[in-house]
């Protein structure tokens, strides 16, 4: 779990469509009338590539916070999550790292219809086995339908009223794919960058906000669903 050094410099890897998804809806262009426009202006995305076709290791999400951190991010999208965690302990590591450096950390709360308040979902935002001590710059994010009242969160989104914090639109999402196209996608992993695009927003405005604050200030501005 201590390991450093490795990896390479491959982005792309064999199959790019999320992630390039993922930061078309962060930061996509909104002056070239090409195809969509991203949540926020004047951002820069740091690609890292963490998660495989299939479950991510521990090690590889703690070694790219800490790097995200380390190179000057200021928002980290997760849009990656799994049932079992093997060594939390270096992924809590990681997130206290960023969060004394003032990172915020915004994470999709996964696409299983589950209560997360009760099942497992990794990672969360609970320190240790019994999770009673939580981060304070992390935002728990779950999917929005278009749909009204009952049917306004999307039905695959994991869910918790302890656990997710806010939703956002991930159903349908329209933004970039790999070669200069675009496609429609859905699930919580869409709904986390539109939140991190918010938040880099919001900061560029109002800089002086800590991490804490500005998760209060999302947290806080939702508009509740009857």
């Amino acid at each position: 779990s201590k390991e450093k050094g490795y990896g390479n410099n491959d982005i792309e890897g064999p199959d790019a469509v999320h992630g390039t998804h993922v930061a078309g809806i962060i930061g996509a262009d909104r002056v070239n009338n090409e195809g969509m426009k991203g949540v926020a202006n004047n951002v820069q995305i740091m690609s890292l590539r963490a998660v495989p076709n299939g479950d991510e290791r521990d090690k590889d999400i703690a070694n790219a916070i800490m790097y995200a951190v380390n190179n000057g991010a200021t928002v980290i999208n997760m849009s990656f999550g799994k049932a079992y965690s093997y060594d939390k302990k270096i992924v809590d590591k990681a997130v206290k790292y960023a969060a004394k450096k003032g990172v915020l950390l915004v994470h999709a709360a996964g696409n299983s219809s589950l209560n997360i308040d009760v099942e497992n979902n990794f990672p969360h935002k609970g320190f240790g086995e019994k999770a009673k001590k939580k981060a304070t710059n992390w935002i728990e994010v779950g999917a929005l339908s278009w749909e009204k009242n009952d049917n306004s969160v999307a039905e695959f989104s994991n869910y918790g009223k302890s656990e997710v914090d806010l939703f956002a639109p991930g159903v349908d999402i329209y933004s970039t794919v790999p070669d200069a196209k675009y496609k429609d996608l859905s699930g919580t992993s869409m709904a986390s960058p539109v939140v991190a695009g918010v938040a880099a927003m919001v900061w560029s405005y109002y800089p002086e906000l800590s991490a804490k604050e500005l998760r209060a200030v999302l947290i806080e501005s939702v508009v509740p669903v009857t």
